[in-house]
């Protein structure tokens, strides 16, 4: 049997524990990337009768990829532009 252990930290409320049997790797690697689960403590991994620190592991994968937006052209191709005025009769 395996099941992850999230532990929240809440503050002043304290710490929340979140184990679900049910719940995946990838499910909480996408709940940490939606923004479910904030202000982490840890993330444990429990198979058998083993404990691992995976915390630094799921975060890795949570992160959102940096885009370097130096390089991206952010105005319209001009063709797009010449094809919507066409679609509406413009030209």
């Amino acid at each position: 049997m395996q099941y992850f252990v999230v532990m929240i930290d809440d503050g002043r409320r304290g710490r929340e524990a979140i184990v679900d049997p049910e719940i995946t790797r990838r499910e909480v690697v996408s709940r940490i990337a939606s923004g479910k689960y904030r202000n982490i403590s840890f993330i444990h991994e429990i198979a058998d009768c083993s404990v691992e620190d995976i915390t630094a592991d799921i975060l890795s994968e949570a992160a959102l990829p940096d885009i370097d937006a130096a390089g991206l052209d952010l105005q319209p191709d001009p063709f797009d532009h010449v094809r919507d005025l066409r679609k509406h009769g413009t030209i």
